[in-house]
């Protein structure tokens, strides 16, 4: 498949991302499986070897990755302004629920009960990461050595390896054969670039004013490597253990916020900003966190093509897209032993991926399908 000709309206960008921000519920490996779904499959606004290379430059990139992803898309459709639209559109339904969330729990203390829609959303979600993780693996293990490389990346996460070291160590070795088989040197300054990247901004100290929440905040955006996830063992390292800003109680009533609303984890800064400092400190938290990714997806969204072109280069991409997709199968594995726990949520699962595969329905709709039938299977059972 090529690339569709020419650019997309703003309007059809915005109608997208608003969309998938309303209802990308499952984490960063699900939010790409959606986005692949309808940029490649029901769009064809790229090829699926273009939009793994966004993928795989993305996952090099601190911050949230699946957020990048869309911001990328939207720079490839309609340049600057489609990255800020789609970056906006993905990200303000996730922040806007959050808010709400916040000022529920902090008016009457608790949070609604959630666990029947996540309880049906996720098997849904499972199905969406399984589904894109074969259609992206076909092409990104397209050869032995790149298979080889996936399955060592799939094999050194699942032992504890850091992400980032498996994207840079895969890609790494696809350079090295690429090298021996060309018998060209190279330099290595293309490895280095997340690297220099992860060069933190200091922590604020002292009251907990909005400077100090933003620039807190910021430092997460810059550092944070990996999935939403990861983001949570550095809110707890900072906000609870080091600054003592708020309780791990807390925390765990801001993560579950961030996983009950779609679109990025990286919105659970909204829920703590609104703690910290009302209104105020949600909407600095939120705009800190995420600012640095506009940026870091634009230049991915500019210069992921001529990477491309340069055959170490190239190559180096190759390997990092390998990995990238073992990481997205090592989180549908994970987030399987957590979603399918009984027969109704592998019923749930296991009937969504035949719709998936053979239909053009959308998956939005059986993800808010999953989700009411979980909160219905929970209310009588």
């Amino acid at each position: 498949m090529e690339d569709l000709p020419g650019k997309s309206s703003p309007g059809e960008i915005l109608r997208l991302f608003l969309r998938l921000g309303l209802t990308a519920f499952g984490g960063p490996a699900a939010h790409i499986g959606l986005m692949e779904r309808e940029a490649v499959e029901r769009r064809g606004w790229m090829s699926r070897a273009r939009f793994l290379d966004l993928v795989g430059a993305c996952n090099l990139l601190p911050g949230p990755g699946s957020t990048q992803v869309a911001m990328a898309l939207g720079y490839s459709r309609g340049g600057w302004i489609g990255l800020l639209i789609a970056g906006g559109c993905f990200i303000l339904p996730a922040s806007l629920a959050t808010l709400a969330l916040a000022w529920v729990y902090v008016r009457y203390g608790s949070l609604p009960q959630a666990q029947g829609l996540l309880y049906g959303a996720k098997p849904v979600m499972v199905a969406v990461i399984v589904q894109a993780v074969w259609n992206l693996g076909r092409r990104a293990w397209r050869n032995g050595a790149l298979a080889l490389a996936g399955l060592a990346g799939l094999a050194a996460v699942v032992a504890g390896a850091p992400a980032i070291a498996v994207l840079l160590a895969s890609g790494g070795l696809m350079i090295l054969l690429a090298w021996r088989r060309s018998n060209v040197r190279t330099s290595h300054g293309i490895v280095a670039l997340p690297l220099n990247l992860s060069g933190a901004a200091a922590g604020a100290a002292g009251a907990i004013g909005l400077g100090s929440i933003f620039f807190v905040f910021l430092k997460f955006g810059v550092v944070v490597f990996g999935s939403g996830y990861v983001l949570l063992a550095f809110l707890k390292a900072d906000l609870v253990d080091r600054l003592h800003w708020i309780t791990e109680p807390q925390l765990l009533d801001a993560i579950t916020a961030g996983q009950v609303t779609p679109g990025p984890v990286f919105a659970t800064a909204t829920f703590l900003g609104f703690l910290l400092h009302g209104f105020a400190g949600a909407a600095l938290a939120t705009l800190a966190i995420f600012l640095p990714s506009f940026l870091m997806a634009g230049l991915v969204g500019a210069f992921a093509e001529r990477i491309r072109q340069s055959r170490l280069a190239g190559a180096f991409l190759d390997g990092v897209n390998a990995a990238a997709v073992a990481l997205m199968a090592f989180v549908a594995l994970t987030l399987g032993r957590g979603a399918l726990v009984d027969g109704w949520a592998w019923g749930l699962g296991l009937g969504s991926a035949p719709l998936l595969i053979w239909s053009r329905i959308n998956s939005a709709w059986l993800i808010l399908a999953g989700a009411a039938i979980g909160m219905l299977l929970r209310r009588f059972s």
